[in-house]
């Protein structure tokens, strides 16, 4: 199918934002499966079963000039307003962010990261539903080993699409995963429970809208009541898959302990870092991924001093 551009939305983006920046976070993303999504600067392209209707979608992504986004419509039949929301959301870009400056200010910690990552926004899994299939299929296994099987499953059971002249996969949606087949290389209970996210997804569960407006507590309880999300996974989808912006991710261990490395406190408790993270609102959630950012990014030690410190390894 030869992709064409069916309609076009700007949307205005109040606060730092750089797209390349973006890019190269979702390069590095290994559940995306997109190394090549940094390729074009200022630009992004994606392929996504588009929440609610599910019909998947092709959208081109352009930042020409600060301060605003075209997103563009190349594949598929989707509305280009609806596609655009979505898009927003995708890229932390329905959240004012021009107050995130002032978390530096209060926390030089946190704006030293703001200034060595500029521009650089939460980029989310395309839905809650996409985030919570990332959380059970991710479930003990080796982080990479979790990607290739969700690669997996987008190329056999959900829909290739020209972005562009570029062949992007579009994972499954809801109704498709509900038809998959087993595989052989997934156990049975993660099967199970993908069914019971893509049930989920269809009955409403995981709207991302509804995931936001509710309170935090309330909607992390609606999550963990779903088999095989535990508190870790309920905080990966509402922060990185419903986006909301100002969620601590207090179970998320490697955070904690880049926190303790930057604030120099390497006793401190998970109530003593969540307290620090209190200066953080409205964006704890953003924050929390600068410092995520500079652990992943830090370069690991070498072979000769692996032999008396154990290199860190990447959180799932």
């Amino acid at each position: 199918m030869t992709s064409s551009v069916t309609g076009t939305v700007e949307i205005a983006v109040p606060g730092p934002f750089d797209l390349t920046a973006a890019a190269g976070f979702l390069e590095g993303f290994a559940p995306a499966s997109r190394p090549d999504a940094a390729e074009e600067p200022g630009t992004i392209r994606f392929a996504f079963p588009l929440p609610g209707g599910w019909v998947h979608t092709g959208v081109r992504v352009r930042q020409r000039a600060p301060g605003s986004v075209e997103v563009s419509v190349v594949a598929g039949e989707a509305d280009v307003a609806e596609a655009a929301r979505h898009v927003a959301r995708i890229l932390s870009l329905d959240v004012d962010g021009s107050g995130f400056a002032v978390v530096g200010e209060r926390d030089p910690v946190v704006g030293a990261l703001q200034a060595r990552y500029p521009g650089l926004r939460p980029v989310l899994f395309t839905s809650p539903y996409e985030a919570a299939c990332w959380a059970i299929i991710g479930q003990r296994i080796r982080f990479t080993q979790a990607a290739l099987f969700k690669q997996r499953i987008a190329e056999l059971h959900g829909r290739q699409l020209d972005v562009d002249g570029r062949p992007l996969w579009s994972f499954p949606a809801p109704a498709e995963l509900l038809e998959m087949p087993a595989p052989p290389w997934l156990p049975e209970i993660k099967v199970d429970r993908l069914r019971v996210v893509a049930e989920a997804a269809l009955t409403g569960v995981l709207d991302p809208a509804a995931l936001r407006a509710a309170e935090p507590a309330d909607a992390l309880e609606t999550l963990r009541a779903l088999p095989g999300i535990g508190a870790f996974s309920a905080q990966l989808i509402l922060i990185r898959g419903a986006g909301h912006p100002d969620v601590f991710p207090a179970d998320e261990r490697y955070l904690l302990e880049e926190m303790r490395h930057a604030y120099i406190r390497p006793a401190a408790t998970p109530a003593e870092l969540t307290s620090i993270a209190d200066a953080w609102a409205p964006y704890r959630s953003w924050a929390a991924l600068l410092f995520r950012v500079a652990r992943d990014r830090r370069p690991k030690p070498t072979a000769a001093a692996a032999t008396t410190k154990e290199a860190p390894t990447q959180a799932a």
